[in-house]
This record gives structure tokens, sequence and C-alpha cells, in this order.
């Protein structure tokens, strides 16, 4: 899936400059890829937020560069840590049919049996797919799940055409059994005594010592 976005290419560079863009609402961008040399585009702000929201993390869109439309794969993202605004966008020039190796985020669905701990271990997983089918996540069951349930890279359902780039013995999720209150208590005290060690003994002061 994919928007259509109406670039404009640009000439000036540096910070200056994109200060400049940015204030006209706009967010500077550079497409790389297929051995071309970087072409610098101006994208419009609020259409171009909207549709990174809409696509994801790997969002797909279709740029019209005066009059000529490339497929571009977002790689990197840079936002303003205080306003949140979108300042920089980097994109790899891709064709239809090609293949992309892209990071997927993992989510887990479901209700894992009672007292116990889901710990996932990683939020996502590489895949090689074609860049016009880019999954936006890849679902996992743990309905139901017991203790000692373990889920594998290689034991996830990845979509048709998809290929798993990640090593397969990575382990996405593991199910463990959740403490009691009780032992939580238990364990806290243990290391509450542990750390506080022996009581500590006054000195015996002789009859002879006392200033009195």
């Amino acid at each position: 899936m994919s928007e259509k976005i109406t670039a404009e290419t640009r000439s000036e560079f540096g910070k200056g400059a994109a200060r400049r863009i940015r204030r006209e609402n706009k967010i500077p961008a550079v497409v790389y890829g297929h051995g071309n040399d970087p072409v610098h585009l101006t994208l419009p702000g609020h259409a171009t937020m909207m549709s990174l929201k809409r696509l994801g993390a790997n969002a797909l869109l279709e740029l019209d560069i005066d009059g000529t439309v490339q497929l571009a794969l977002t790689k990197q993202v840079q936002v303003d840590p205080i306003r949140r605004v979108i300042e920089h966008i980097d994109f790899v020039a891709v064709i239809k049919g090609e293949k992309v190796t892209v990071e997927v985020p993992v989510i887990l669905i479901g209700e894992a049996g009672p007292d116990t701990l889901v710990v996932l271990g990683v939020t996502e997983v590489g895949l090689e797919a074609e860049a016009t089918h880019i999954p936006e996540q890849i679902e996992h069951s743990i309905e139901g799940a017991l203790p000692g349930t373990q889920v594998l890279a290689s034991e996830l359902v990845l979509p048709k055409g998809s290929t798993l780039v990640s090593d397969a013995d990575l382990l996405i999720v593991n199910v463990t059994q959740a403490k009691s209150s009780e032992a939580a208590e238990a364990e806290l005290a243990a290391d509450v005594a542990e750390n506080a060690g022996p009581p500590s003994e006054a000195p015996i002061q002789d009859a002879d010592d006392s200033d009195e």
C-alpha cells in the first residue's frame, strides 16, 4: 500500500535552508538508491506527516517529482524531540516488484494463562518482502500460553511473499511463572536482610575510661 505525495526538487542545502523549509510547514527530504545521485526534495508537511502515521514505520510513498512518480521507502525519520515535528526524511528508491529488507513490529494478541509473566524478547524482526507488499506488523497469539512457553522467530507466521531475515533461533516471546505476592515479599525481605549484614556491636567501655 502506498500514498501519493507531490514533491518539489530543491537546490539549497544546509541548516539554514532546512530551517527556511520548515518555517513554511514543509519537510526537507532526500531519496537514495539504484546507483543514482541523491535527489533532494521538499515535501508538504501536513500531508506527509499524515501519510507516515497511516502507513507506519515502513511507509511506501509515491513521490510525484516534476511529473515523474518515484516509489520511495521510508528509511529514517528525524523528529524534533521537543516540538515533535518531522525535521528530515531519508528515503530509498524502489521499483515495483523489487524485494527489500525491512524491520517489522511484532504484536502479541490474546491473553496468556493464569499466573504467567509474558516477556517480549524483541519488538521487531527483519523480513525480506516485496516493496509494495510490506506488512505493517506480524501478529502472534499467546492465548492460553503456559509457563515455559517460548516462541522463536522461525515460529512466526509470516505474510505470503515475506521471508525471515532475522536469526531463526531468535527468542521472540518467553512465558514464565509469575511470582505470587507472598513469594515476592519473602524475596524482598531476604534481600533486605542480606544487605543489612550482621548487627553491629557497640564497643564496651571500661569503667576506668569513663569521663565521669
